[in-house]
């Protein structure tokens, strides 16, 4: 494996050796803390054009699969990791991380001390650009300054057209912000019929197809970049349909029911994260992929009731209307990568679009 090196534009650098592809690759350098499931996350388009730094110190033991996939097309920039191997006993693999990063063209840097580098960006730090390269040298220090990072993130993921994912149950549109798979095997589970729309969708293309109901996807982002016509659709739609919302799609319906949001200074992404049930009190453990969070002060207690609060940080993790059969949680319900302890939200959604039938 070459020498490669992880930059970062506060001036710091990291000797490593490269894998995957062999591309130079810029993005914003963040933590990821799962213990598992490094093929759900390097798919999942939350981390579009971000580097990806695992807490995990041994990366690829388990190969590539055909059931862990959250996306077809990966756009995240790179992995950053303490130890990579390509030997996997795991009977479902069929390809190699290293081969499957060399796929996608995706850069991967192993041989990094990742304790010292998640400790550095979450204890002040925060989030930064940072560039995989292969010289550490006053030219590539100044063409990672020189690097805009866009803003339009869903844009570049969400799909641009409307496909179907058939079956024979509820009949359930699905708006894309950046969907993850693993949301589209729980309504398969459950025998949806649905429609995935772009997130540009109106509220009267979504009405025009007679969903039980509508969910609102996970995404990469800021939802304070997506402009009012996408808040102007949840308020339409959630006073008609049922409708269920995750990650950014959690945000987006607390914004369009007038709260507001505030960027964390350190994002959270890792799994069995204790989160407090508050109608029950029981905790349950989830996955998160989360930069932004709602602002408890700010929400209307006349139009919405918090549901959920992360027992780590105090943030809210769940919110649902009280006129409408309409509610959101911040985390990952569908538990890929992650503990399956939220799937029953799902099968809440299910309920509250059997309800509507009467």
């Amino acid at each position: 494996m070459a020498k490669r090196y992880l930059i970062l534009e506060d001036g710091s650098a990291y000797a490593g050796e490269g894998f995957g592809a062999g591309a130079t690759t810029s993005g914003e350098v963040i933590t990821n803390l799962n213990l598992l499931g490094y093929q759900e996350t390097i798919t999942d388009q939350i981390y579009h054009n971000q580097i990806i730094i695992f807490a995990q110190p041994a990366i690829g033991n388990v190969g590539i699969n055909h059931d862990s996939y959250e996306s077809i097309l990966p756009t995240a920039k790179g992995m950053v990791v303490r130890d990579v191997t390509n030997i996997s006993t795991n009977r479902l693999s069929r390809l190699s991380l290293d081969e499957f990063l060399q796929q996608h063209n995706i850069p991967g840097i192993s041989g990094i001390d990742t304790r010292h580098l998640i400790r550095k960006l979450r204890q002040g730090a925060g989030p930064m650009k940072g560039s995989i390269v292969d010289v550490a040298d006053a030219h590539a220090f100044d063409q990672l300054n020189a690097t805009v990072l866009t803003n339009r993130q869903v844009d570049q993921v969400a799909t641009p057209k409307p496909y179907p994912n058939p079956d024979t149950g509820k009949n359930v549109v699905v708006i894309d912000f950046g969907l993850k798979h693993g949301i589209l095997r729980q309504l398969s589970e459950r025998r949806c019929n649905v429609t995935v729309l772009p997130w540009t969708a109106s509220a009267q293309d979504v009405l025009n197809l007679d969903p039980d109901g509508v969910l609102l996807s996970t995404g990469p982002g800021s939802p304070l970049d997506l402009g009012t016509g996408v808040l102007d659709m949840i308020r339409e739609v959630q006073a008609e349909i049922p409708l269920f919302a995750i990650g950014l799609g959690h945000e987006l319906f607390a914004l369009a029911n007038g709260a507001e949001l505030k960027a964390l200074p350190v994002e959270y992404h890792g799994s069995s994260h204790p989160i407090r049930r508050i109608i029950t009190n029981d905790i349950i453990y989830a996955t998160q992929g989360q930069g932004y969070a709602v602002i408890a002060k700010s929400i209307d207690r006349d139009r919405l009731i918090t549901t959920y609060v992360d027992l780590i940080d105090g943030t809210v993790q769940g919110l649902r209307h009280r006129d409408f059969p309409a509610f959101s949680v911040q985390f990952f319900a569908d538990g890929a990568p992650g503990p399956h302890e939220s799937r029953d939200l799902f099968d809440e959604f299910m309920e509250a679009m059997t309800a509507r039938e009467g």
